[in-house]
């Protein structure tokens, strides 16, 4: 039996672990000539409060998230992806990419970089990984970077 992918959904967010992410997820679309999605999800939570003294920072986060995509976009079409989305969502990460963004694009796979959180923020709240890995209604492919890397 052979299984393959149709619709990827691949969580960036501009760190080493979604590069890794990314260049994984590239390769398996190109296997698979899956539907590439690409996810950034500014989340909310972390400037609702400085937002209230800096009317800006959902601008800049907004504008970050969409020129993050718009490079990986582009080297997904240059490394021969044929069909390429980006999407970018507000909230929590761990549940935006897990419970909505991959049902409303019907994602049969997710990839998400391993997150560098220490031991005491995983026990707080828990990695976003960690957390797509148990609600995902599909398969989910943790990346870790080459240790030479970190």
């Amino acid at each position: 039996m052979t299984l393959t992918y149709n619709n990827i959904l691949v969580a960036v967010d501009g760190s080493k672990e979604a590069e890794w992410a990314f260049k994984k997820a590239i390769e398996i679309s190109k296997r698979n000539q899956a539907q590439l999605s690409l996810v950034h999800v500014i989340d909310t939570r972390s400037f609702a409060a400085i937002d209230a003294y800096d009317g800006t920072m959902a601008e800049r986060a907004e504008k970050y998230a969409k020129e993050l995509l718009e490079r990986y976009k582009l080297k997904a079409e240059q490394s021969g992806v044929k069909k390429v989305t980006s999407i970018v969502e507000y909230g929590s990460p761990k549940v935006t990419i897990a419970k909505d963004v991959s049902k409303n694009i019907k994602a049969d796979l997710i990839i998400c970089g391993a997150t560098g959180l220490n031991a005491v923020e995983r026990l707080l709240i828990g990695s976003v990984s960690e957390h797509i890995t148990r609600s995902a209604p599909c398969d989910v492919l943790v990346v870790r970077t080459q240790k030479e890397d970190e």
